[in-house]
């Protein structure tokens, strides 16, 4: 490999490098809403819109079109934790030749079909890309073939310093920074050398996740570092080790390195989607996470930021996750442990509580309950909050109404885990009817529920989580005499709520049922 390149060098390749064959100019987008809230210019560079949903199209293609008929004619491989080897996979194709694409084991289904779709030889192998890599050594040996590098190869750095030669062309007026995210340093790499070399003043910030951060601990270091772990969330960026010319060119060309955490750049995904109706993956949200801190950190007003949405190769079924870590990162939501008398009316003085809280009034995002002890209850909830630094204040509030609370706002048992397992048997929960209810999702909506209640009935279970429709869905156990069967009918009817009564289920049975 070349060493040593200097951005004179690198300028020169930028220019020259081959990637509209299969790549397209990608938009660069204000983030109306974004900026508004931030008070500073937003810029997304779309290059979740490449034909297959990230950058890594552009390197690829440069070094793969570079090759000689002889080699192309042997084939191809990589390793790759999904967005390079779509990129290798789509330039084999459109060059004729074979491709060997090594991927993690924990590469999202949908990256490993999209490589399969554009004719990709697919070899699951290792947790990480690190993993990868050294199996796909392996591999090119045996087979003699040309080994295509995500990050770690000139050309492929080239290829993705494009993105910052568009930027620049599209956006020819003030631009204070371009915040980047960082895997192994190809894209950084690529757009620290254009930037430094046309536009010195221009801040590059580059961004990698809490525990992902193999190129910031190297730069501190002063030499690579090869991380024993790496968290998976943003598989994209997953790398033990950076590698040896994207550390020297980061190390020199890169003005600032900053970390994000999982609901930080959850709150960035929702953040995307708010201003374009796109999803992108977690790695693509790098930089938008990032430019919230950097601006929180800072202070600024009037600014103008670059982020460059790198990707937009999601797994459906994660969007759950997204969505309810999202609020939290943003700090949305509040959650809460809160002790209550297990006596009549507490349960609804405590919800008349919510309703006075400072600051107005509050949605409840989520509410857990189970009857447990004859004299205290335990209640998990969730708020919605006006902004950060709320749930110390609504947690002292609480206590001085005589409901002692604690803040689980920050803590990962709560948020992953307890909040999902509260409930179970109890012995208290005698003559118990569990009915699923259907609840129209606006103020009063519990109130008219409680008020409508006979004081005899207890309410033994009660489970409601906001799921972001108008309506919300609530279970709840009621302790209701078989006396009062007639007057039970009579409420629901009143209520006029959908319900389903599932006393008899037998899921109920086996895990709730006393």
């Amino acid at each position: 490999m070349k060493k040593h390149l200097q951005p004179a060098d690198y300028l020169k390749k930028i220019l020259t490098a081959r990637v509209y064959d299969v790549a397209v100019e990608s938009a660069l987008e204000p983030a109306k809403s974004l900026s508004r809230r931030l008070h500073n210019k937003v810029l997304l560079k779309r290059e979740d819109q490449q034909a297959v949903f990230s950058f890594k199209l552009r390197g690829a293609y440069n070094k793969m079109a570079q090759l000689t008929a002889e080699q192309l004619l042997r084939g191809v491989i990589c390793a790759s934790a999904g967005n390079h080897a779509q990129g290798v996979a789509m330039s084999a194709h459109r060059l004729g030749a074979r491709a060997i694409i090594v991927m993690p084991v924990t590469t999202p289904q949908v990256k490993i079909d999209g490589v399969k779709a554009l004719g990709g030889e697919v070899v699951l192998h290792g947790e990480s890309y690190s993993d990868a890599y050294l199996y796909a050594v392996e591999l090119e040996k045996k087979q003699d073939l040309t080994f295509v590098h995500p990050f770690d190869d000139p050309d492929v750095i080239a290829g993705q310093g494009t993105i910052a030669m568009e930027i620049l062309r599209q956006h020819q007026g003030p631009l204070d920074a371009v915040f980047v995210a960082i895997g192994g340093g190809g894209l950084v790499s690529g757009v620290a050398n254009y930037i430094k070399a046309v536009r010195p003043e221009i801040k590059v910030v580059g961004v990698q996740m809490a525990d992902s951060d193999a190129m910031m601990r190297s730069v501190a270091a002063s030499k690579r570092i090869t991380l024993a772990d790496v968290g998976l969330f943003s598989d994209g960026t997953a790398v033990k080790l950076v590698g040896e010319e994207t550390f020297r060119i980061a190390r020199n060309l890169v003005d600032e390195f900053m970390t994000v955490d999982t609901d930080a750049v959850c709150a960035a995904i929702k953040d995307i989607f708010i201003d374009t109706r796109s999803i992108v993956e977690p790695a693509g949200a790098l930089a938008v996470a990032a430019i919230k801190q950097y601006v929180a950190a800072n202070k600024t007003r009037g600014e103008t930021y670059a982020a460059i949405l790198c990707g937009a190769n999601m797994n459906f079924d994660r969007l759950r996750f997204v969505a309810e870590r999202a609020e939290v990162g943003e700090e949305r939501e509040a959650l809460f442990a809160v002790t209550i008398p297990e006596e009549r009316g507490s349960f609804r003085r405590f919800c008349e509580l919510i309703g006075a809280l400072p600051g107005g009034p509050r949605n409840v995002t989520e509410f857990n309950y189970r009857i447990s002890d004859s004299a205290q209850a335990h209640v998990f909830v969730g708020l919605a909050t006006h902004g950060k630094g709320e749930s110390a204040r609504i947690a002292s509030n609480f206590s001085r109404h005589g409901f002692d609370a604690l803040d689980l706002t920050h803590d990962d048992l709560a948020r992953e885990h307890i909040r999902h397992m509260v409930g179970g048997r109890s012995a208290l929960a005698r003559e118990e009817r569990l009915l699923r209810f259907v609840f129209p999702e606006r103020p009063g909506a519990l109130m008219k529920f409680l008020s409508h209640m006979r004081p005899g009935w207890n309410i033994t279970l009660f489970h409601y989580r906001n799921q972001g429709a108008d309506y919300g869905r609530i279970l709840v156990g009621l302790q209701v005499p078989k006396a009062d069967s007639k007057a039970f009918q009579e409420f629901l009817d009143t209520l006029g709520y959908p319900h389903v009564e599932e006393s008899d289920n037998p899921v109920y049975r086996l895990f709730l049922q006393a």
